[in-house]
């Protein structure tokens, strides 16, 4: 779980640096961004299952098509959302008794 947990970050900042890259591109970087923000939405939906994961991949999509908004780091900030302040519910113990 660990090593999937840093996968995942490793790929999300690898897509923020190529959603950041095009747009230091100038006349073309914006062309690139319309074929980047469906591409980006749907690494986020594969990385991030459920609903999510899906609010995610149009936060990231919204974010590659406006201009201007590159700079933010959506995959990280998911990343971040997913497994830093997210609470987690806490385990529940269940006791058993056996009869001896």
């Amino acid at each position: 779980m660990k090593n999937e947990k840093y996968k995942l970050l490793r790929q999300g900042i690898f897509f923020d640096l190529i959603g950041m890259a095009t747009m230091a591109i100038p006349v073309v970087g914006p062309v690139l961004d319309i074929v980047w923000a469906p591409f980006a939405a749907k690494k986020m939906n594969d990385m991030y299952k459920g609903t999510e994961g899906k609010i995610a991949s149009v936060f990231v999509f919204l974010e590659e098509i406006l201009p201007l908004t590159d700079v933010i780091p959506t995959f990280t900030l998911m990343w971040l959302y997913t497994f830093v302040w997210k609470k987690q519910p806490a385990p529940q113990i269940i006791e058993v008794k056996a009869n001896e």
